[in-house]
């Protein structure tokens, strides 16, 4: 039995990336038709939190402790946000109603423990966007991968494996899938080789931490400030002497590692960096740290989505580091179709419609787990969960497919 085809499967996909600024949502119709994923993008949002219930996520994340309550209130009032973003998104990007909600949730703590992850915890509670949107919610879809083995990340390689294959194998060199967040992380696509994808260090996690307590503000608008300054190599040769940056992947890292205080004990002890070096110095050690690990892969093409793809610092600092001989190119999502403000989001909704159909999502090579699994928690919508006989054969690769109309 070869895979059946089935149009007009439509997912909505939500997440909160490690930098809290809110719930990137999107809706895309999801269809097999033989072993090739279709994706069409119907759009996306970004949803706000609440300005309460940000400052209430940041003041949990650590380093600060946090009680029992205040981890209750968060898990519900993200589960409350992301149900009112399920709903704007049914109604404003999905034609009024959607298959199945997919949500990553909110990232509170990844426990990495000898560099092996332990345990990861995503809040935002499925049952308020059951109830809300009465549609069947698919979560906590890091977990499996962690319990068997596995660091519950970078999941954008299970995308990026399948949409960028056929790339790979054109061009005859390997191509890589940039994430450029809280986190950088990339995913190398190499053909006839499995994906190898890891986390490559901080990117706008540093950056934003600096540039709110030079100005306040929640980040460096445009990399203004970076591009006023210039990179203080004493610092930047500091922050990379961290071992994270040697270490071998798979890897994963976050805010517990690149925080305030990891920022205060590299500035320790050098004599004063103005704000504007501060941040340019920030912006290279991202740009560095990432075109390193392309050398080291021997990346053909960049493809770069996420928030600091909007940053022009970042991204011009990005061009001057990658290798120039052979050169390596700097694309970015949109270029391919995919949008990019919108990609883990987007990603969120494969995920989702994976298990729905029965196919694993994680890719073992890129998180170190012991093998493929099916990912997530169920929640039952309104009604009665019928999940659809489980594709036959392997999903190998995903085409985004452009919205009609």
């Amino acid at each position: 039995m070869g895979m059946q085809a089935s149009h007009g499967f439509r997912v909505l996909g939500l997440i909160s990336g490690t930098s809290v600024d809110g719930i990137d949502v999107a809706a895309a119709d999801l269809h097999a038709e033989d072993g090739t994923v279709v994706l069409t993008p119907l759009g996306e949002l970004d949803v706000p939190y609440p300005e309460p219930l940000r400052e209430g996520l940041l003041a949990a994340l650590p380093p600060n402790p946090c009680t029992a309550g205040e981890l209750t209130r968060l898990d519900t009032g993200v589960g409350q946000a992301f149900a009112d973003a399920a709903r704007r998104g049914a109604g404003e990007l999905a034609g009024g109603t959607a298959d199945l909600v997919a949500s990553l949730g909110q990232t509170v703590f990844h426990w990495v423990e000898d560099g092996a992850v332990r345990g990861t915890l995503q809040l935002g509670q499925p049952a308020w966007i059951a109830e809300r949107t009465g549609l069947p919610v698919l979560a906590d879809l890091r977990a499996r991968d962690v319990a068997a083995g596995g660091h519950g990340a970078p999941l954008a390689s299970t995308l990026d494996q399948l949409w960028l294959r056929g790339l790979a194998q054109d061009t005859g060199r390997p191509v890589a899938a940039l994430n450029l967040g809280g986190i950088a992380n990339i995913t190398v696509v190499a053909a006839g080789e499995p994906a190898t994808a890891y986390d490559t260090g901080p990117a706008n996690a540093l950056l934003d931490l600096a540039a709110h307590r030079v100005t306040g503000r929640r980040s460096d608008v445009d990399g203004r400030l970076a591009r006023s300054g210039s990179v203080r190599t004493d610092l930047l040769l500091r922050l990379l002497a961290d071992p994270y940056f040697a270490a071998a992947p798979p890897k994963s890292t976050g805010k517990e590692h690149f925080n305030a205080p990891y920022l205060d004990a590299a500035l320790a002890g050098l004599p004063p960096v103005e704000p504007g070096d501060l941040l340019a110095t920030l912006t290279e050690l991202t740009a560095v740290t990432v075109a390193d690990q392309c050398r080291r892969h021997d990346v053909a093409t960049v493809i770069a989505s996420g928030g600091g793809v909007a940053n022009p610092a970042l991204m011009t600092a990005l061009a001057r580091n990658l290798p120039s001989a052979p050169k390596t190119a700097l694309k970015t999502s949109d270029d391919l179709g995919l949008p990019g403000a919108g990609k883990e989001a987007y990603l969120t909704a494969l995920l989702g419609w994976l298990t729905w159909c029965g196919v694993p999502g994680t890719v073992p090579s890129a998180t170190g787990a012991r093998g493929p699994r099916l990912l997530g928690a169920l929640v039952p919508g309104a009604g009665p969960l019928t999940l659809p006989a489980p594709l036959g054969g392997a999903v190998t690769r995903l085409r985004v497919a452009e919205k009609a109309g």
